[in-house]
């Protein structure tokens, strides 16, 4: 298998609101507020850059943004595959985080709804290892189709497919059984527990593993600060708890965990290994505002 990934997915500004308290209605409240580059494919392909793993990153940005975006892309050790959009402005994303860490959002896709077939050719697969998509970009029909054409050249070639649902909120919106049927033939999943849940209606991971493991080959679901376990339809083979750490911003930290995991497993570590290091991501990418490492 060849060592580099390739990431589809948002592109978006991360405004970040830490509020010192709950926020009055018709009133002020101090906060925090922090802008910085951020969407879930973004974060990923960041994350990855920064484990020294081979990296593409396709998307779709506002064209006023496209050569600032490029730039910082190689800057962090991506190669940038953008298309610029005349039409829609980038994408932004408002993270409201609570004390506890917490987060609401309030998303403007921008541009990221623009992604197109031509955004990403068959030619984007030469010399990937695995393809790994947001859940954002099946969210919305013109995405939804480039990725699923993109998803079954893979599957022709032989490469790996791996999605993350990346929403409890728009997985609700749109249905499990619609996610599930656009997501078809996806080799791994990256799920959070609340998110399993709204795929398959049971509670507990283990029985979510189960149910997901009928619809693709490698099940991983992350459990924040209580680890992330590996499976598929016969259940858990490998669990891991997470380290201890100071949380200040959730933001970003399964983006990391995903990256962490693909870019051991690409390196040629083991099931137990690749969890560990995608654990050890996720608790590094808590310590810290923003879905980026810093």
């Amino acid at each position: 298998m060849s060592a580099r990934v390739l990431v589809v997915g948002d592109v978006m500004t991360d405004v970040i609101v830490m509020p010192e308290g709950p926020i009055v209605k018709g009133s002020d409240r101090r906060a925090k507020v922090r802008s910085r580059p951020g969407g879930s494919g973004a974060n990923q392909a960041v994350w990855l850059g920064a484990m020294q793993a081979e990296v593409v990153f396709a998307a779709r940005v506002g064209a006023d943004d496209l050569h600032m975006y490029e730039n910082y892309f190689r800057g962090l050790g991506v190669i940038p595959m953008l298309a610029g959009d005349r039409e829609l402005p980038s994408g932004v994303l408002v993270t409201i985080v609570d004390p506890d860490g917490e987060r609401s959002f309030l998303t403007d896709r921008g541009a990221n709804l623009n992604l197109s077939s031509a955004d990403l050719p068959g030619s984007l697969l030469d010399g990937i290892g695995m393809v790994m998509a947001s859940g954002y970009s099946f969210f919305a029909p013109g995405p939804r189709a480039a990725v699923q054409a993109l998803f079954a050249e893979a599957r022709a070639r032989g490469i790996a497919v791996a999605v993350d649902p990346a929403s409890v909120g728009f997985l609700v919106e749109v249905g499990p059984a619609a996610f599930l049927d656009w997501t078809a033939g996806a080799t791994a999943i990256f799920s959070n527990e609340s998110e399993a849940e709204a795929l398959t209606g049971v509670v507990g991971y283990a029985a979510q593993m189960r149910a997901l493991g009928k619809r693709f080959e490698t099940v991983l679901i992350k459990r924040g600060a209580l680890g992330a376990a590996i499976g598929g339809r016969d259940g858990v083979r490998v669990e891991l708890p997470a380290p201890r750490v100071d949380v200040v911003d959730t933001t970003g930290a399964g983006d990391a965990f995903a990256a962490g995991f693909i870019a051991a497993q690409l390196a040629g570590a083991d099931e137990a290994g690749a969890l560990a290091r995608g654990i050890a991501a996720g608790a590094k990418a808590v310590q810290s505002i923003g879905g980026q490492p810093g």
